[in-house]
């Protein structure tokens, strides 16, 4: 594989196993080496994205916070990120001001920064009502903006749905009460570690909006996709499994250069050894697998390269699993983590 881009990857141990302690982190592999390297080692990391005008500027979501690197991955430092302790699971750089970015926090919280990434503040509490009891807080995993009115944005949370915004995240109303309501279908009910059968339906693990379809919000949810043409006001279940024999929805992305083509994350479960990345060329409407790999556990993220469409990269848990291709999924490399490095939560590629 040509050296042309970084690779970078967001790694949390041993998640949710308490008796064991893993790597964690953001590895970095750097075009002209090629070679992984630690490059922020003292705190779990969940999300890694870069800036998607200026790739010297790699964001990192950690449990202490936001990091920044200026130097391309090379190395980070924390940022003027006012609370400690709390966990950063998402970020989003505004489309029109570059300046702008928010973050999104585990317990359920929203950080604006207007210089970059710098500086950071809370913003009110969204106020979102506690629906399933989890063995962890409630995250807000990935965030989406509306192609036309920047002041509109969807949350997807972990485990508590969708919250929305229209006035830059000063302000959250609540976009689950048809969650709930699909939830109550037999095929749709999930529980397995709350008291609730919403559960799998709450289970918001990424949301998109095309600017091919602007009034379109895509979300991935332990059931599989969900869409609403009406900002949430009803969702309409997408039938993954019409094309997927897996349908565990971990992630969705859209393509930066073209914004009928859509890429999903589907595997088995959150802890499984199987899945695949397919790819939308109809806004959704059909799907195909796109990767040629196997992989031994979830996929957690697909990374799009900024301005080359035909680099995707995908990441999966629990074995350090990385792969990419470079000519538009013809063929596809296996670029594994150092030995023993386990949790990848999220890969970014530019």
């Amino acid at each position: 594989m040509a050296g042309k881009s970084n690779v970078y990857a967001a790694v949390a141990g041993y998640v949710g196993r308490t008796d064991q302690k893993g790597t964690v982190g953001i590895f970095s592999r750097q075009a002209d080496t090629g070679r992984w390297e630690h490059v922020l080692t003292e705190h779990e990391a969940y999300t890694v994205n870069i800036h998607p005008t200026d790739p010297n500027v790699v964001f990192a979501g950690t449990a202490d916070g936001v990091y920044r690197s200026t130097d391309r991955g090379r190395t980070f430092r924390r940022t003027n990120f006012p609370d400690k302790g709390i966990q950063i699971w998402s970020f989003l750089v505004d489309a029109n001001d570059r300046k702008l970015i928010y973050a999104g926090g585990s317990p359920i919280s929203i950080y604006r920064s207007e210089d970059g990434g710098e500086t950071w503040r809370a913003l009110s509490n969204p106020g979102m009502p506690d629906r399933a009891v989890m063995p962890f807080a409630c995250r807000v995993m990935r965030m989406a903006q509306h192609p036309t009115h920047p002041g509109t944005i969807y949350a997807a949370l972990e485990v508590n749905g969708v919250m929305r915004t229209t006035d830059g995240g000063e302000s959250w109303s609540d976009c689950s009460a048809d969650l709930i309501r699909l939830a109550q279908l037999p095929h749709l009910k999930s529980k397995i570690v709350s008291d609730t059968f919403n559960e799998g339906m709450l289970d918001g693990h990424a949301i998109a909006i095309s600017p091919a379809d602007p009034d379109k919000v895509i979300v991935a949810v332990r059931m599989g996709l969900f869409e609403t043409s009406n900002a949430g006001k009803t969702w309409q279940d997408m039938e993954i499994g019409r094309f997927s024999p897996t349908t565990y929805g971990r992630d969705i992305k859209v393509s930066p250069q073209d914004g009928d083509t859509l890429y999903a994350a589907l595997s088995v479960a959150a802890a499984s050894k199987d899945g695949g990345v397919y790819r939308s060329t109809d806004k959704g409407a059909t799907w195909r697998r796109f990767d040629k790999v196997q992989v031994h556990g979830t996929i957690m993220s697909v990374a799009l390269h900024q301005t080359d469409p035909n680099q995707v990269f995908l990441g999966a848990r629990y074995d350090g699993e990385i792969f990419g291709t470079e000519d538009g999924g013809q063929t596809w490399e296996s670029l594994p983590l150092p030995s023993g490095v386990k949790d990848i939560y999220a890969v970014a590629v530019g």
